[in-house]
């Protein structure tokens, strides 16, 4: 079984004794900095992400092309992160593999500038977020060794709430440039200032922890095996509920299509569920540091709701559907993580990580497509089939409890 102190995310005995307030504080410094880092790299590549598409348009490309950019980059910049998260953990190169992600990921976006054509634009694009899935799984990791000293949900759930405060003021400043008639290339231009300040930070934080792993408090349950069956469980869970979680643009799609919803409020309903993302990660980290696993079952439970609200409620309906959407992508982007560390030695968590996202990656693309397909031929069929898969992945987290 799993060991309770892991289950709850706490840390055993001996953790406890080497453990003071000295190394709790180092430990949170590289937190914050590392959170700093995401919150000027969202505001970066957030805010282009914002006009990519209307900018490919503007390029010459048709909708066909910007659908296949759009999927392919997203679908690298998941399924890369396995061959990135294995090479950190065979080289140990943590920090010259993030950097170099990092690097191509941040300056990519500036570099749209000067696209002269939509194929170059969209090399452009590919290669951010190529960028993102080389700098994730290493990044993620050395974030897990210092979370082990801090408390791991609270860890990942405040460098979420800030990833999502940069993907909130990314899109806010481009939206200030196009009205005041700037246009996107000068938008383009204008979110090199974050990429610069980003990358500052990133090496700042090299500079005072060029070894994170350091920071790590061994928890006497993990051993030396690898991946165990927990973590493959764990990973069951992960892909359905990637499969089950209806993507935004098919619900926005959904909003427009019927009326329920005005054209010009459908990015306010979309700002709400990101608020409700990063109060979430928040809270949802607190919670998984004192109940563990429980917490993401739950969340699973609550969220499945969500697609009946959405896709069959009226606009109120919508919101509170909305709501419930955004608190179940904050629980994904820290509680889900953070159980990951208790699952696997430091020695493999880069790896780990790699596995995770391009899984995860994968079943959400298989799921938004099949969603997309039943959309036109069953509204109930597209309900069924996501809350069935998040209610499935609640199951398979209740039953990691008794497994080992």
């Amino acid at each position: 079984m799993l060991n309770p102190e892991i289950s709850r995310g706490k840390k055993g005995p001996r953790a406890a004794q080497a453990s003071g307030t000295g190394s709790k504080t180092t430990a949170w410094r590289f937190v914050v900095m590392i959170s700093m880092v995401s919150l000027l790299s969202d505001t970066t590549y957030e805010g282009a992400r914002s006009i990519t598409g209307p900018f490919l348009a503007f390029l010459g490309a048709g909708a066909a092309a910007v659908g296949v950019v759009a999927g392919v980059g997203e679908l690298m910049g998941y399924g890369f992160r396995l061959l990135s998260g294995h090479l950190a953990d065979r080289t140990k190169a943590y920090w010259p593999i993030t950097i170099s992600g990092y690097c191509l990921n941040l300056l990519a976006v500036p570099a749209l500038a000067l696209a002269g054509s939509w194929e170059a634009a969209a090399m452009l694009i590919i290669l951010e977020r190529l960028g993102k899935a080389v700098r994730v799984p290493p990044r993620d990791a050395m974030l897990s060794h210092a979370a082990s000293e801090t408390s791991r949900g609270w860890a990942f759930g405040l460098h979420e709430a800030m990833d999502q405060l940069g993907a909130f003021v990314g899109p806010l400043a481009v939206s200030l440039v196009m009205f005041l008639q700037g246009g996107y290339r000068t938008a383009f231009g204008v979110l090199l200032v974050p990429a610069l300040m980003s990358l500052g930070m990133l090496f700042l934080t090299r500079a005072q922890y060029p070894r994170p792993q350091e920071l790590e408090i061994p928890l006497p349950s993990l051993d030396k095996r690898g991946m165990r069956k927990v973590f493959w469980l764990y990973l069951g869970a992960a892909a359905a509920i990637g499969a089950g979680y209806a993507d935004f643009p098919l619900i926005a799609y959904h909003m427009k299509q019927t009326g329920i919803m005005a054209e010009k409020w459908i990015p306010v309903v979309y700002a709400a569920a990101m608020a409700a993302d990063g109060l979430a990660a928040m809270a949802l980290g607190k919670l998984y540091d004192r109940l563990g696993i429980l917490v993401l079952a739950g969340v699973c439970v609550i969220t499945s709701v969500f697609p009946a609200l959405v896709f069959w409620g009226g606009e109120a309906l919508v919101v509170a559907g909305m709501v419930i959407w955004g608190v179940g992508m904050g629980a994904q982007e820290s509680v889900v993580r953070a159980a990951i560390a208790q699952m696997v030695p430091p020695d493999r968590r880069a790896t780990a990580y790699g596995i995770f996202h391009a899984v995860f990656g994968v079943s959400w693309f298989l799921g938004s497509a099949a969603m997309g397909l039943l959309y036109d031929v069953s509204l109930g069929g597209l309900v069924a089939l996501s809350t069935g898969l998040q209610l499935l992945a609640a199951f398979i987290l209740l039953k990691m409890r008794g497994q080992g």
